[in-house]
């Protein structure tokens, strides 16, 4: 019987006057909890107050009307906006805790019936039930993910959380933002049971019955009112191992774990209302501040990216992918197929030496095997995914393919050569696409019969830990190739990004610049060391020295060549590279480059450095960290605004998210674009007429002089 309905709400009374709220957001493939829904909440629970007076009410289940989806969350929309002023999001705050505190405080027993994701504000929400019910959906997770957008919880997830499932589990779970499933949920007890979701509604009526009669629902009230009650030694140990554990993963750049530590610890042995109080003075600092700001952005600028066809007309669809061919089975063809079989595609790579192949298989074993031992794959799916990997050392094999990719050597003869090969081979409509990080599309599409068939589909070294493909399109390459290729990466679990042809395409040109000043630097005196300082406080995952050594110093001084041929009036000429070199020292992968390795892969100093780089300094003086972190940054952001100008990406969300997702790009600056809006550009070039004499790589463009002028920025201009 319907008693009452709101936009997002739909109270009904059932049998044992069991009420039963199911929330269902319109227009909306996820359920959040704006203002708009916090209306209907504040509506819904004055219903609830008239409906218990006239008959009481034996309980109340909240469930969600859209399955695979409990509630997402708190608007992101929202809180991405420039924090209102200190006291209106204390307001707003309160209203959330009120609303929870309402259910919380209901005069019977309440259900939470969860099928899908139950996040951030959703689990919060949740948590103000009595007890709560999973569905054993794959698609059920609960989570608390604030820190992820530079927030904590801040409806009372710091404190609820470590009264259900205790301290150290929660501090874990809300410092990591990782969700648990449905199964992990009930095991640290967090939902009373996991079900199938088809009896999910039988079975929280069924817990209903038994809380009200057994008193549960009264004891779990209490036990979330009253203080965790840790010893002075737990509380001490707990949060002192969570601090550390903080500080190592975020070098203290990212302030929400930190603080989601703090409020925890100040609020858990205090009765739940004064632990509210320690959360709400952790949390209102954080909110529309720039890094939460920045990152809120960065996940909205990914959102769109998975909705992007790669293509500007909508009806272009992509077509059918169910065989895929790799050629080479060095580091990247192994890696390239392994990221296909596991998601399902059958693959057959090719090579020219039956030792290579073995190797790449080898190698998609281990990658496996590494997975399963994190409990990312069971030992079920690795043989369901080997069986998916077939191997020949014949080109005839890939007749049948409907994508071919090629991952040979990095020579523009080699690869055309083979291209020419294969036309009497693959099928006319068959796909063509080359995991070159350098060499032209355009140039190399003329070797092919169909060039509207052919593209880049550059993937990132390890591919199975790196998130981002570039898409190339050639002159020539079809929008349906493009389509295709950006639908099957997203299907192999990648986020593409589509380039226009250019020397570098997107990361690689806007990184060589990064790299070649690192050069540039140690030439003038500074040491390796201190240029990896400078970057890694910027928020960089390693600095380009080391950088330089993990990629090999011989793919450096070739990539670098490709890119600074192409651009040679803003590229510095450097030797450092050419004597490493020719003295054998390549990096990581020789045991020398920059930095020695006997000892591990993060380096140690190399006394005998000094002797190379006597013969190449150009001076010695003392540099600074701020003009270091200028001139690594300053001369990216400039060749960004290029690639911006002319038109090789398609907007300036590309242009920061291909520099998040390819090289590790700090996310809390937002991307580079985003860090030079937030400083202002006229700040950014006064900076950059500092520089301007050491080359054209410091002089602004025309794009950033016009912005600066109109006082605007990349992403308002």
């Amino acid at each position: 019987m319907s008693q009452g309905e709101t936009n997002a709400l739909r109270l009904e009374v059932l049998e044992g006057n069991i009420a039963l709220l199911t929330i269902d957001q319109p227009n909306s493939r996820a359920n959040t909890l704006g203002q708009g829904v916090q209306d209907d909440l504040e509506r819904v629970l004055g219903e609830l107050d008239a409906l218990h007076r006239r008959t009481p009410l034996q309980g109340l289940v909240f469930r969600s009307g859209k399955p695979g989806m409990f509630v997402a969350g708190a608007d992101l929309n929202e809180l991405g906006r420039p924090a209102p002023g200190r006291e209106e999001s204390r307001r707003r705050v309160q209203r959330g805790l009120d609303l929870i505190a309402r259910f919380e405080s209901l005069p019977y027993p309440t259900v939470a019936a969860i099928d899908g994701a139950c996040m951030g504000g959703g689990l919060e929400l949740a948590m103000g039930f009595d007890i709560r019910v999973a569905s054993t959906s794959p698609k059920t997770v609960l989570g608390q993910p604030e820190v992820k957008v530079g927030l904590i919880p801040g409806w009372g997830g710091t404190q609820r959380l470590p009264r259900i499932v205790g301290a150290p589990i929660a501090t874990e779970m809300i410092c990591s933002g990782e969700p648990a499933s449905a199964d992990r949920a009930r095991q640290i007890g967090l939902v009373f049971d996991a079900v199938p979701a088809e009896r999910l509604l039988d079975e929280v009526r069924r817990v209903l019955e038994w809380a009200r009669a057994s008193g549960e629902w009264q004891e779990a009230r209490q036990r979330k009112r009253q203080p965790v009650g840790l010893t002075e030694e737990q509380h001490s140990f707990t949060f002192g191992v969570a601090r550390a554990q903080v500080l190592a993963k975020t070098k203290g750049q990212y302030p929400a774990p930190l603080a989601a530590v703090e409020a925890i610890a100040k609020g858990c042995n205090l009765p739940l209302e004064e632990g509210l109080k320690a959360e709400m003075e952790a949390f209102l600092p954080l909110v529309g501040s720039p890094i939460s700001r920045n990152l809120i952005a960065v996940f909205f600028m990914d959102q769109e990216l998975k909705k992007d066809t790669g293509v500007a007309d909508r009806n272009i669809k992509p077509r059918d992918v169910n065989l895929v061919g790799v050629v080479g089975a060095g580091l990247m063809g192994a890696g390239i197929a392994g990221a296909h079989v596991r998601r399902g595609i059958p693959v057959v790579m090719l090579d020219n030496a039956p030792a290579a192949l073995e190797k790449g298989v080898a190698a998609n074993v281990k990658v496996m095997q590494a997975r399963v031992e994190i409990g990312r794959m069971t030992q079920k799916e690795v043989i369901e995914s080997l069986a998916r990997l077939s191997t020949s050392l014949s080109l005839g094999a890939l007749a049948d393919r409907d994508v071919v990719v090629e991952a040979i050597v990095e020579n523009e003869e080699v690869k055309t050569r083979l291209f020419q090969q294969l036309q009497g081979i693959l099928r006319p409509d068959a796909i063509l696409a080359s995991n070159t990080s350098t060499i032209s599309i355009t140039r190399m599409g003329r070797a092919v019969k169909n060039p509207e068939n052919f593209a880049g589909m550059h993937f990132f070294n390890p591919v199975d830990r790196m998130q981002l493909v570039e898409v190339i399109r050639g002159e020539k390459t079809g929008d349906q190739t493009v389509a295709t290729l950006v639908a099957l990466a997203k299907r192999i679990g990648k986020t593409p990004i589509v380039v226009r042809d250019c020397p570098g395409f997107l990361v690689n040109r806007i990184l060589f610049p990064y790299m070649n000043e690192a050069m540039a630097l140690l030439e003038e005196g500074a040491s390796p060391r201190e240029i990896d300082k400078a970057a890694t406080v910027f928020g960089m995952p390693m600095g380009p020295v080391l950088l330089q050594d993990v990629v090999g110093l011989d793919t450096a001084v070739y990539a670098g060549r490709v890119v600074n041929t192409a651009f040679a009036d803003r590229a510095v000429p450097t030797r450092i590279l050419d004597e490493l070199v020719a003295a054998g020292r390549l990096g990581q992968k020789s045991g020398a480059g920059f930095y020695v390795y006997a000892k591990g892969p993060k380096g140690a100093d190399d006394p005998a450095l000094e002797g190379f780089l006597q013969k190449v300094r150009k001076g010695t003086r003392k540099i600074g960290q701020e003009e270091i972190t200028d001139r690594l940054f300053l001369p990216m952001l400039t060749e960004a605004s290029r690639v911006l100008s002319e038109g090789i990406v398609r907007g300036p969300a590309d242009v920061d998210m291909g520099l998040i997702l390819g090289i590790g790009f700090p996310p809390f600056r937002g991307g580079i674009l985003r860090w030079a809006d937030q400083q202002g550009l006229p700040k950014v070039l006064e900076k950059l007429k500092k520089y301007e004499p050491l080359g054209p790589r410091f002089r602004p463009t025309e794009q950033m002089e016009q912005l600066a002028s109109a006082s605007k920025g990349f992403y308002s201009g």
